[in-house]
């Protein structure tokens, strides 16, 4: 069965909005993000995944370490959605 995961999947979850926060600086390796939470680098490491699977993040392979970036793209239509309710 295929997991059908969208950009709201992505901040569901408070340790991924915390990623989503840290990407904001710039690009960071799985290793400087996990630096930053008290769970392990594997359930980081989890994190990432979903959040790549919602498109939200890109991946960037340089020399032996990926970087991890935010998707801009998908961030708008996160926006996009929300600002709907900004009139309320």
């Amino acid at each position: 069965m295929e997991v059908r995961r969208d950009a709201f999947q992505a901040i569901a979850d408070s340790t991924r909005r915390a990623i989503i926060a840290l990407l904001t600086i710039g690009a960071m390796t799985p290793n400087a993000l996990a630096e930053h939470f008290d769970s392990s680098r594997q359930a980081v490491s989890k994190h990432l995944k979903i959040l790549t699977e919602c498109e939200v993040l890109k991946q960037e392979q340089q020399g032996r370490e990926i970087y991890y970036h935010l998707d801009i793209d998908k961030m708008k239509v996160i926006d996009q959605w929300i600002s709907q309710f900004r009139k309320i």
